[in-house]
């Protein structure tokens, strides 16, 4: 299968990229490389045959046209978004360019080059964007977890312009007949993650001996899933999902921010103890809660198990251990994002978590 990937150098996309080229698939990245994209985070494929990358954004209708038309995918995964609520209270117009009008663009210009494939390639050329569960908004504690059939109640810039971005590709389906897919997940965690985000920051934070800032007391709820089990639920519901439709993807693993925290500090006290023989957790600090902090995200994910035979493989408990043991052997990824506009942004901005 030939696969036009934008975004494929982010956490998630890198991780969809590296899963299908090593399963002999044939991956176009397309990828603007901002703050959070990491072309090291593909050093494993970058020489394969079936493995090509080129720098651009969605939002350049021409070299999308000039890919679609010299490498004639079979389906375009779109991953491209800037993903980070903190920075989308600090600066929403960004996400409305990339989420919002990157991916009308996008879709325009894959509809006017789908609409003149060959008959049989047209049937079975697929769409596929991914999303987001905080389009949903926020849940109580005794509310039942997210449905595809929830409405959409975005408490965020960022879950705003996801939510613009998901009504655009289901009009896209609607209206012209594009064959779309949308997933929407719970809050990812694994390898090569962009320390803006929790799991990475409090473990990074921890080794280098800073504070560890929890959001107001810590108790927000959200539904944690390996990136891994999601990279394999996407590729099942591109080659097995109803064109239309959309399937939820979770990881049936809901905590809370002071638990993840806590659990890091654990892993860390076992495998790589404080010289003082201190815990970690004596690093934990609470600050001002964020804005409009969502207090509770859970997946229901039952249709993408019962239509297409899914379900997360790793557990909570060995998926945490195995993230943070990446972290400490890998050095020079950490590295490599110590530079640049994320360490201009994170001085200038960064307060808290998530």
């Amino acid at each position: 299968m030939k696969i036009l990937v934008t975004g494929g150098a982010g956490f998630i996309g890198s991780c969809f990229v590296l899963q299908r080229v090593n399963s002999s698939d044939f991956i176009i990245n397309l990828d603007k490389l901002t703050y959070s994209g990491n072309i090291e985070n593909l050093n494993a494929v970058s020489d394969k045959p079936n493995y090509a990358f080129v720098r651009g954004d969605i939002g350049d209708s021409e070299l999308v046209k000039k890919l679609l038309e010299e490498f004639q995918p079979d389906a375009v995964v779109n991953f491209a978004a800037e993903s980070h609520v903190d920075r989308s209270i600090v600066d929403p117009d960004i996400f409305v360019r990339t989420n919002v009008l990157g991916t009308e663009i996008l879709l325009r210009t894959v509809k006017e080059w789908w609409e003149n494939l060959p008959t049989e390639k047209k049937d079975n050329f697929r769409l596929h964007h991914i999303s987001t569960d905080e389009v949903f908004g926020t849940l109580k504690l005794e509310d039942p977890a997210f449905t595809e059939e929830t409405p959409f109640a975005p408490n965020s810039p960022y879950s705003a312009s996801k939510a613009s971005s998901d009504h655009f590709v289901r009009a896209f389906n609607e209206t012209y007949g594009l064959p779309t897919l949308i997933t929407n997940c719970s809050n990812n965690y694994g390898p090569r993650q962009f320390p803006e985000k929790l799991i990475p920051l409090m473990t990074l934070n921890a080794i280098s001996g800073k504070k560890l800032p929890i959001y107001g007391t810590g108790e927000n709820i959200r539904d944690w899933l390996h990136v891994e089990d999601h990279c394999e639920a996407i590729y099942e519901v591109l080659t097995k999902g109803k064109v239309g439709e959309t399937y939820n993807i979770g990881g049936k693993s809901e905590r809370t921010n002071l638990f993840i925290v806590n659990k890091i500090c654990s892993i860390l006290d076992d495998i790589k103890p404080r010289e003082d023989g201190k815990s970690y957790k004596e690093q934990i600090t609470y600050v001002k809660d964020r804005l409009g902090h969502d207090f509770r995200y859970a997946i229901n994910c039952a249709k993408v198990e019962r239509d297409l035979g899914w379900t997360p493989r790793h557990t909570f408990e060995e998926g945490i251990k195995e993230t943070v043991q990446w972290y400490l052997d890998n050095p020079s990824w950490v590295e490599s994002i110590k530079t640049g506009e994320y360490r201009k942004w994170l001085e200038a901005n960064y307060n808290g978590r998530e």
